[in-house]
C-alpha cells in the first residue's frame, strides 16, 4: 500500500472536519478524533496517530487545520512528551506502551518530563547513580527478563527536571549494574510520577524562576512492563531521547527577526543615539548567525524525513544556544543603563519558557541556561568533534572500569 499523497491528507482533514466541527466539538474531543484519524502526527504509523505518511506533509495538515480555526495541542506546553517521550517510546516500546501512552501523550492530557541529570553526574549522563534493584523476576526471556513478572526499586536523586510538577510521567534512566562499565549496565524505564516515593521540589534559577525541579525518588516500585529496551542498554535508548532532545531545541523553525533577534533589532531601531559602527558590526554578524541557523535548521528537518536524528542535532543545539547568548547580551548593551533593571523577582513556576514576555535583563540572564540544557555545550562539542568531524576520541580511563569502582 503505497503512502499518503498531499491530496489524500487534505481529503482526510476535510473529513475530520466535516464530522468534527472545531465551533461546536470540544478541544480535547476534537484533539482525540485528530489522533485516531491519523492526522496527529502524519508519519507515525497508522493506529498511532499517523499514516506511515513523509513527515514532510505534516505541515500541509496543520496548514489545513490552522485555515479552519481548529485547536492546536499546545506543543510548547508538552514539548518534552512530543520531542523526547514520544519517539523513544515508538521506537523501543512495546505494543502495549503505544497503545497507552501515545494518544493522551500527543493530546496533551498527559505531561511528561525526563529524568536524567543527577546532581552527582554532571554533564556526564553515563555516570549516574540512581539504582534500580529488581524485586522478584520480572520481564520475560524474550526482552532480557526472567519470566513471573516482577518490579524494579528505584531510589536516587535528579535534577534540572522540566515541568515534573506537572507530569504525569517520566522518562527515566537508572544504573541496574554497578559492576560493569558506566556506559553498560544502565536501563531504562517509564515511571508514574504519582507512585509513592516520588517527591519534586522546585529549583529557583537566577531568573527567580523555577522553571525546573529536584525529584526524590525514595523506593519507588516500577513494573518491569514499565521497561523501555533491554535490562543494561539504558544508554543505547536514552541516545535515542537525546538525539531527539537536541533537535527539539536548536532545530526549531524560527521566522525571519524571529527568537532574540527580534528584540534585539527593536533596540536599535529605537535608540539610534546608541548605534556606533562597533555594535552595527555585531549586530550584522548576529544576524547573518541567525539566518544561517534557520537555513541549517531546515535542513535538519529535511533530514529527518529519511530517519532518526543524528548528531548534527547537537551543532544546531550548541550553535542556538551560543547565538542566544550573544542576541541577549547586545540586547542589554543597546538598552544602556536600563537594560539592567530587572523587572520582577518573584517566583514563578511558568509552563514553558516565554522569552518575549519580558524584559531585556530577564532574557539575559534565562539565556545563560541554554549551554546547559539539554547537554552543556562542552559535552556538544565532544559530540560534534566526534561523531560529525570524526576527530579522535578524547583519552577515556574509565571506558573499561566498573562504575562501582568510580571515583565519585
Amino acid at each position: 500500500m503505497s503512502a499518503p499523497t498531499a491530496d489524500d491528507l487534505r481529503a482526510r482533514v476535510r473529513a475530520l472536519l466535516a464530522e468534527n466541527d472545531p465551533k461546536t466539538v470540544a478541544r480535547l474531543d476534537f484533539l482525540r478524533a485528530r489522533f485516531d484519524a491519523g492526522l496527529a502526527w502524519v508519519h507515525f504509523p497508522a493506529g498511532l496517530g499517523g499514516l506511515d505518511a513523509p513527515r514532510s506533509l505534516q505541515s500541509v495538515v496543520d496548514a489545513e487545520l490552522a485555515e479552519a480555526g481548529a485547536p492546536d495541542n499546545s506543543p510548547r506546553q508538552i514539548v518534552i512528551g512530543l520531542g523526547m517521550a514520544a519517539p523513544t517510546i515508538l521506537r523501543f516500546g512495546t505494543p502495549e506502551h503505544h497503545r497507552r501512552y501515545l494518544r493522551p501523550l500527543w493530546t496533551g492530557e498527559e505531561v511528561w518530563c525526563q529524568l536524567f541529570s543527577e546532581p552527582g553526574a554532571g554533564s556526564d549522563l553515563a555516570a549516574l547513580g540512581t539504582k534500580a534493584v529488581r524485586d522478584g523476576n520480572g520481564g520475560t526471556p524474550a526482552n532480557g527478563g526472567v519470566a513471573g513478572g516482577g518490579d524494579w526499586v528505584v531510589t536516587g536523586q535528579k535534577v534540572w527536571t522540566s515541568g515534573a510538577h506537572l507530569a504525569r510521567f517520566a522518562i527515566l534512566v537508572t544504573r541496574t549494574d554497578p559492576d560493569v562499565p558506566k556506559h553498560q549496565g544502565m536501563t531504562y524505564f517509564v515511571c508514574d510520577m504519582s507512585a509513592p516515593g516520588v517527591e519534586v521540589r522546585p529549583l529557583r534559577q537566577i531568573t527567580g524562576e523555577a522553571e525546573f525541579n529536584e525529584v526524590f525518588l525514595s523506593e519507588v516500585r516500577i513494573p518491569d512492563s514499565q521497561r523501555l529496551g533491554a535490562v543494561g542498554e539504558g544508554w543505547k535508548v536514552a541516545q535515542t531521547t537525546l538525539m531527539n532532545e537536541r533537535v527539539a531545541i536548536g532545530g526549531t523553525p524560527m521566522p525571519r527577526e524571529g527568537g532574540l533577534l527580534g528584540p534585539v533589532a527593536e533596540a536599535w531601531r529605537e535608540h539610534p543615539e546608541r548605534r556606533t559602527p562597533e555594535l552595527h558590526d555585531r549586530l550584522l554578524k548576529l544576524w547573518v548567525e541567525a539566518e544561517t541557523l534557520g537555513l541549517a535548521s531546515s535542513r535538519l528537518r529535511q533530514q529527518l524525513t529519511a530517519g532518526q536524528p543524528g548528531p548534527e542535532g547537537s551543532v544546531m543545539k550548541l550553535a542556538f544556544a551560543e547565538l542566544n547568548q550573544a542576541l541577549s547580551g547586545l540586547e542589554v548593551e543597546l538598552h544602556a543603563e536600563q537594560g539592567l533593571v530587572y523587572d520582577d523577582w518573584t517566583m514563578r513556576r511558568p509552563v514553558h519558557i516565554d522569552f518575549a514576555a519580558r524584559g531585556p535583563g530577564y532574557r539575559y540572564l534565562r539565556a545563560k541556561g541554554n549551554s546547559i540544557e539539554g547537554g552543556t555545550s562542552e559535552v556538544l562539542r565532544n559530540i560534534v568533534a566526534e561523531r560529525v568531524l570524526g576527530l579522535p576520541s578524547e583519552p577515556r580511563v574509565d571506558k573499561d572500569v566498573a562504575w562501582k569502582d568510580l571515583p565519585k
